[in-house]
Formats: structure tokens, sequence, C-alpha cells
């Protein structure tokens, strides 16, 4: 089992986003030495919770500070952005630190202000439906394989070594079926749908085929991402996610500018809330969060490593208490590694 984690650098109570910068390259070396397999970082906007908005940015600060893990995106906004430009910047990175870059490629909104503000046309107010189209693109970069007659034939990504691995990342059936139809690795955000883990991977697998494009693979290859929480016990466990299930319900009542609460503060306020959070009742329906401890978790984890045969798990965990959250990434190296 290959463990993974999806870092979103959560800024620390009474902290700063410098501080979280810190705690993310501190959490990449510490779970390089624990045996983690990769570290993706996340791009968030107009977040008071996270500071994690630039993984281009930490990619290399944590790759220069770090050995063997691989690093990369999780992900970088396609469709924000122009895939030439994306090329460039991850061809870059995988010429500075050679067979260690992740491409993770994704899109969503991040509201429909900064929606706007990352967009150089303005004059565009809602998303354009094109992001097929875009990965394409941004795939045909690194292959040099547009058409003779096509414009961008007559510009060219140069680079000096492979390009980086490339992966899939979503939560919707475009997302599944888009990785299939361009042979692309996919992972699932099974902490947005994790009800619909299952019909994606079948979707997925429905519409692979192999890929002409030299970051391709020959057979479909799934990746599930939870959202896990372990601690020494359950209620500690359960006290330990107790800010970000209330940060996800705020969320669903469209509350996005609250700052994390402390654990105490969110576990009075879910004492009536009862929502599923924490048991593995069935591993084709999973909950939104994986919570308890280390004896608890190896097996639900097990159970959906072996029904998903499935050989990696990236893991999301948001915590404002540094202390506590590499705590609980030990407590599951232990146990999973």
């Amino acid at each position: 089992m290959k463990l993974s984690l999806i870092d979103l650098s959560p800024i620390p109570y009474g902290g700063s986003r410098a501080e979280a910068y810190q705690n993310t390259i501190e959490t990449a070396q510490h779970i390089e030495q624990l045996g983690y397999h990769r570290i993706w970082l996340a791009e968030h906007h107009n977040s008071v919770q996270l500071a994690g908005r630039a993984p281009e940015v930490l990619i290399p600060t944590i790759a220069s500070k770090t050995s063997k893990i691989r690093v990369g995106s999780g992900s970088v906004l396609l469709n924000h952005y122009s895939p030439y430009k994306v090329a460039e910047v991850f061809g870059s990175l995988e010429e500075l630190f050679p067979g260690r870059i992740d491409l993770g490629i994704g899109r969503a909104t991040t509201g429909p202000i900064s929606d706007v503000a990352l967009q150089r046309n303005r004059s565009f107010r809602q998303l354009t439906n094109d992001s097929m189209e875009q990965l394409v693109e941004l795939l045909t970069w690194f292959d040099q394989s547009f058409e003779p007659d096509h414009p961008f034939s007559k510009a060219n990504v140069y680079r000096d070594a492979p390009p980086p691995k490339a992966y899939l990342l979503g939560s919707s059936s475009w997302s599944a079926e888009a990785a299939g139809k361009v042979g692309l690795p996919y992972v699932f955000a099974s902490f947005i749908n994790p009800k619909q883990t299952l019909q994606n991977k079948q979707l997925y697998e429905k519409n692979f085929r192999s890929s002409d494009f030299v970051q391709g693979i020959d057979k479909p290859h799934f990746i599930p991402s939870l959202s896990i929480y372990c601690m020494d016990n359950e209620p500690d466990a359960l006290l330990f996610s107790a800010p970000v299930r209330m940060m996800m319900k705020r969320m669903r009542q469209g509350d996005v500018e609250s700052p994390l609460l402390s654990e105490a503060e969110a576990s009075a306020m879910l004492q009536d809330d009862t929502r599923p959070a924490h048991r593995l009742e069935s591993p084709d329906v999973l909950p939104y969060h994986l919570t308890g401890s280390p004896e608890v978790l190896k097996e639900e984890i097990q159970l959906i490593k072996e029904f998903y045969n499935v050989d990696e798990i990236v893991i999301q965990m948001i915590s404002a208490n540094h202390k506590r959250r590499m705590h609980s990434l030990e407590l599951l190296a232990e146990a999973l590694l």
C-alpha cells in the first residue's frame, strides 16, 4: 500500500500564512522519512482557512528540501490558465528535479469574483466549457504533436528531460470520462463525493483507452483520495476531526469565510449533528471522513484497498494543529506502511 498526502497548508491557530507554508515543508520532510510515496500541493483561492494557493511555488521549495518523495500539484486548476504556460512551468520543474514531479491536473470554480480575477480576459463572466480541449492541448504541448497546419505547430515547449507524470484529478463524471479517454491515471476526490467513488471508478474504466500521449498509461490506474483522521483512540480522533467536519458543515450552508474553530469549540457545536462522519459501513458507500484509531482504520482502509483494487490512497487531512496532524500521519504510517 502506498500512502500519499494532499496538503492544503491550513493556517495554524493564531498563526500566519508564512507559518502554514513552513508547516507544509516540515510535513513533507517528515512524511518522506515515514515512507510516504508523494505529497501534492493544493490550489485554493480566496480562502481564510487555507494558505495553499500556488502549487507551482511550493513544489520547487519542497522538492529542494527533500530528496526522494514525489512532489506535485493537487491540482493545478487548468481552466484558469494557459495550457502552454502550465506545460512550460511543469517541464521546468521536471528538469530541476528529474523523476520526482507530478502534474496533477484539475478544474474548479473558486468563487464568482475570484474566477473573474484569475482570468486575463475579464469580459467572460462565467467559466467556458472547453476543459477537454484544454486538457488535450496541455498533453499535446508535451508531445509536440500538433498537426502541421495547427497554428501552435510553430511553437515549442523545449525540454531536456521526459515530461512530468500527469494525473487527472476530479470529483465528477466528466473527470472520470476524460481521464479514461486521454489515458491518464485518475485520482477521485472521495472526500467531496464519497458515495460516487465506485460509480466514477467504473465510468473511468469503461471509457479508458490506451493513450498516444507520452504521459499516458496502458491500463486504468485509479487512486481514491480520502479524508482520514487518526488518533490513538476513537474519541480523540473524533475530537481531532471536529474542526474540519464543522468547516464542511458551514460550507454546505454557504459559509466559506469563517476560520477553523478549535477542536473543543467545533466538537461542542457538532453535538447535535447526526451526519455519519467516522465509520465505514460498506466499502461501496464511503463516508465523508474515516475517523478512528490506527487499528480500526487499518482494517477499514484494507477493505477499501481490496474492494477498489487500488495500490495507493491519497490522504486529505486538514488541521490547524500542526503537532496533532504530524502525530496522526505517524500513526497511519505505523499501521499501514
